[in-house]
């Protein structure tokens, strides 16, 4: 069985090592290293796993080492592995947003396998989306591993392109804040209508939560056609639904999301 070394213990690393220990990855085959102990050690007592307040001696264990560290740190890791390890025969897997295989390749100075995914945050609840990307020296041991890992925090696709890391970041990374952001509006229109806190946020929260499963269990159904069996023509729906189009909420949308693409890309010039 692989070791695996995560480099930072952030929420989405810990959701990642709690995924596959619940899977049945051995934890004594996964090691943490973080500068603070704190999380560190909190891992490893909720999970059994190794600890260490050291990048090179938890990369020395490992064979697929998982980068989650903030963007700006990435390539000042990268570096210091490449300078106390011979790294060509190591895994790399960045879970983190803004940081190309190339300046993770330049940084590591060796050739090895570098991966790119893209987790969103339900990842943290094991219902995440992760995009995946490789550079060529990925083997089809490390492709199946990679999925398998992933697939621990929610399902996974891989990509075509690196480029689709950054539709991906558009599409499923930023947007639940998308889906937050139109909860608090509803939240928000409920207490005004005289509804408590509570009652607002359980009539929200189970409204989407109602409505998610309804996409998830009639996948056989365009997402459009649930919308539509909901609106009877004439209706309280049919109103609001009219006052959305009215509003310009699709065209709204695809700014948003062209926004956070652009954005994307940007912070990938800057690393």
């Amino acid at each position: 069985m692989k070791k695996i070394a995560f480099i930072g213990a952030g929420n989405m690393n810990g959701a990642i090592i709690s995924g596959l220990v619940q899977g049945g990855f051995a934890p004594e085959n996964i090691m943490v290293s973080n500068p603070s102990p704190e999380k560190r050690l909190a891992l490893e007592a909720k999970h059994g796993i190794r600890q260490t307040e050291s990048n090179i001696e938890a990369s020395t264990f490992a064979d697929v080492i998982v980068l989650g560290v903030k963007p700006y740190l990435i390539a000042d890791v990268c570096q210091q592995l490449s300078e106390n390890l011979n790294v060509s025969d190591k895994c790399f897997i960045s879970v983190a947003a803004g940081c190309t295989i190339a300046q993770i390749e330049q940084a590591l100075n060796q050739p090895c396998t570098v991966i790119r995914t893209m987790p969103n945050t339900p990842s943290q609840i094991g219902f995440g989306v992760t995009g995946i990307y490789a550079n060529a020296h990925i083997s089809d041991e490390e492709r199946a591993f990679t999925t398998s890992m992933m697939e621990s925090v929610g399902i996974v696709k891989w990509l075509e392109s690196e480029q689709q890391i950054d539709h991906i970041i558009a599409v499923s990374g930023s947007a639940p804040a998308y889906f937050f952001l139109f909860m608090e509006a509803i939240e928000k229109q409920a207490k005004a209508y005289g509804f408590s806190d509570e009652d607002s946020r359980a009539l929200v929260q189970q409204t989407a939560l109602g409505a998610a499963k309804m996409v998830t269990e009639n996948s056989q159904l365009p997402i459009s056609k649930l919308r539509e069996n909901v609106t009877s023509k004439g209706g309280t729906t049919q109103a609001a639904i009219s006052s959305f189009s009215e509003g310009g909420l699709e065209q709204l949308v695809t700014k948003a999301m062209t926004c956070a693409l652009d954005r994307a890309k940007e912070m990938a010039k800057k690393a």
